[in-house]
C-alpha cells in the first residue's frame, strides 16, 4: 500500500520524541495537526506503522532513527497534542480522532482487540454475525479467533463467510458497533466481563472442547504471545467442579489408584451430586471404604481438603494434556 504525504509526515513524527514533534508543529494550524494525528492513529491501528515503513520514511530525512525502540502511541499523541494546541483542544481533537476512525473503518477497534476477548464475545453471537467479523480480520487473526470458538459456531461461521457478499454495508456497520461496544465493556470491567480470570476461564473451556492437535496449537501460539496467560488458561481448563462434565470411563481411569482416605478427604462437604458422580465410578468396596473414612474424620482443615481435591484435579489435567480425558457432550 502506497503511503500518502500526510501518512509519511505522521510516520516521521513517530521517529521523534513527543517534545521535538511538538516543536515542529508549533505554528501549524490545528486542523492540520488533527489530520496528522488521525493518520498516525489509523496507521498504528491497521498495522501499517511498522519498523519497515518508519525506517523507509525516516531515512529520506535523516539516518538517526533508533531501530527497536519501543514506541507508545497514546502517550506520544497526548504529549504532542497538548504541547501543540493546549489541553482543552487536545481532548477535543482526540475525541474527534476516535469518531473519524470509527467512520473510516468501523471494524478498526475490533481488529486490534485480543483474540481471546474477541472469541469470548463472539461465542454468544449468531454465526452470521461471527462470519462478518471474521471476514474483516486479517487471515491469521481470523484463524486464531475461529480456533477458539466451539465447533458448531466454527462451522456456522465458515459457512456464513462463503456468502458474506450478501450482507449489506449497513448490517456490517451495526454488527461492528455492537461488537465494539462489547469490547469496550471488557476494558471497562462492565457486565460482559466480571473479571480477567472469568475471561480466561471462558477461553479455557472453549479450548478444552477442541481436538488435541488444534488445542495444543492454540496454546502454543498463546504461549509465545503471553506465557502467563497461557499457563493460567491451561490451569483453568479443568477445575474441581468440572468433574461433573467428565465421562464415566475417563473418571474411572482417573480415580484408579487413588486411596480411599484421600478421596474421603476430597469429598468432605462436597456437593452431593459430585459425591455421587465419584462414588458411581469406583467399586462398591472403595465406596464403602470412603464412607468408613468419612465416619472416622473429625473436622479436617480446609487447606487439607483443598489439597486433596487439587491432587485429583492435577490427575485430570495430565489426562487432558495427553488427550485421554473425554467430556460429556452438552
Amino acid at each position: 500500500m502506497a503511503l500518502t504525504g500526510r501518512q509519511k509526515a505522521a510516520i516521521l513524527l513517530t521517529s521523534l520524541d513527543a517534545v521535538t514533534a511538538s516543536e515542529l508543529l508549533k505554528g501549524v494550524r490545528p486542523e492540520l495537526v488533527q489530520e496528522l494525528a488521525v493518520e498516525l492513529a489509523y496507521l498504528d491501528a491497521t498495522g501499517l506503522r511498522d519498523k519497515k515503513h518508519t525506517a523507509e520514511v525516516a531515512s529520506q530525512f535523516c539516518n538517526s532513527l533508533q531501530p527497536g525502540k519501543v514506541f507508545h502511541l497514546k502517550g506520544f499523541l497526548d504529549t504532542m497534542l497538548k504541547s501543540s494546541v493546549g489541553n482543552d483542544k487536545a481532548k477535543q481533537i482526540q475525541t474527534q480522532i476516535e469518531e473519524m476512525l470509527r467512520r473510516r473503518d468501523p471494524f478498526l477497534s475490533i481488529r486490534t482487540a485480543p483474540s481471546q476477548i474477541l472469541a469470548a464475545i463472539l461465542a454468544k453471537e449468531h454465526p452470521q454475525a461471527i462470519a462478518v467479523v471474521l471476514s474483516e480480520l486479517p487471515p491469521k487473526k481470523s484463524s486464531e479467533v475461529l480456533g477458539l470458538l466451539a465447533e458448531d459456531l466454527r462451522l456456522g461461521a465458515v459457512s456464513g463467510m462463503t456468502s458474506i457478499n450478501s450482507v449489506t454495508i449497513e448490517a456490517k456497520r451495526r454488527i461492528a458497533e455492537m461488537v465494539s461496544k462489547r469490547i469496550e465493556a471488557f476494558g471497562e470491567g462492565g457486565a460482559v466481563q466480571a473479571s480477567g480470570e472469568q475471561a480466561l476461564r471462558k477461553v479455557a473451556v472453549i479450548l478444552r472442547n477442541l481436538g488435541k492437535e488444534l488445542r495444543d496449537g492454540m496454546l502454543a501460539a498463546l504461549q509465545e504471545k503471553d506465557s502467563q496467560a497461557a499457563e493460567k488458561v491451561s490451569e483453568l481448563m479443568i477445575l474441581w467442579e468440572d468433574i461433573l462434565q467428565v465421562t464415566d470411563r475417563s473418571m474411572q481411569e482417573a480415580l484408579r489408584g487413588i486411596d480411599a482416605q484421600k478421596l474421603a478427604l476430597a469429598l468432605y462437604k462436597a456437593d452431593e451430586v459430585l459425591v455421587k458422580k465419584i462414588k458411581a465410578n469406583i467399586s462398591e468396596r472403595a465406596a464403602a471404604s470412603i464412607d468408613e473414612e468419612t465416619g472416622l474424620m473429625s473436622s479436617p482443615r480446609k487447606e487439607d481438603v483443598n489439597k486433596a481435591r487439587e491432587e485429583i484435579v492435577i490427575l485430570l489435567r495430565e489426562m487432558n494434556k495427553k488427550g485421554e480425558l473425554n467430556f460429556i457432550e452438552e
